[in-house]
């Protein structure tokens, strides 16, 4: 059965009320975490790709892209968990995976369903929350994968449409 059911969730992810592009997050994380993560894109086959700038280059450990210099620009790491869907994760900072969702990829129970998937490896892989805040709105998680429930729960009532 689906974590979520679109006709019930489908104002989160109208990106006319969201914004297109919401913030995907997992406090609390660590650079083991990060590395957890690319590990997981490896291990799943997820297709990916390594940018730092425009350039394109290999993948690195964890420890090598969050010890860059302050000055130097944000890497991203664009992983594909299907053909349809695109999350662009952000080293900002090792104590926060950060990463982007286009609201646009993701109508429908079958893309949700892929969504859901998604955060739920990243949340087991880690033992830790992945919480999905609106655009712009950061700290207001309206949905995310809950660790005790072992799914993707909400986390503030549905918008009336």
């Amino acid at each position: 059965m689906a974590d979520l059911l679109w006709d019930e969730v489908k104002c989160f992810f109208d990106p006319d009320l969201m914004g297109s592009l919401p913030d995907v997050r997992v406090p609390g994380a660590s650079v083991e975490d990060w590395q957890a993560i690319l590990d997981l894109v490896a291990e799943r086959g997820w297709e990916c790709q390594y940018s730092e700038g425009e350039t394109e280059v290999p993948l690195p450990r964890a420890e090598v892209v969050l010890s860059r210099a302050a000055d130097a620009e944000c890497p991203s790491l664009r992983v594909r968990p299907t053909a349809e869907v695109l999350a662009i994760f952000r080293f900002h900072a090792d104590d926060e995976v950060d990463f982007d969702v286009d609201l646009r990829e993701l109508q429908g129970q079958e893309r949700l369903d892929v969504f859901c998937d998604f955060l739920r490896a990243i949340g087991r892989r880690l033992g830790k929350p992945v919480l999905m805040d609106p655009e712009a709105d950061y700290g207001h998680p309206v949905l995310g994968f809950d660790v005790e429930a072992d799914r993707v729960v909400l986390l503030a009532e549905p918008l009336v449409t």
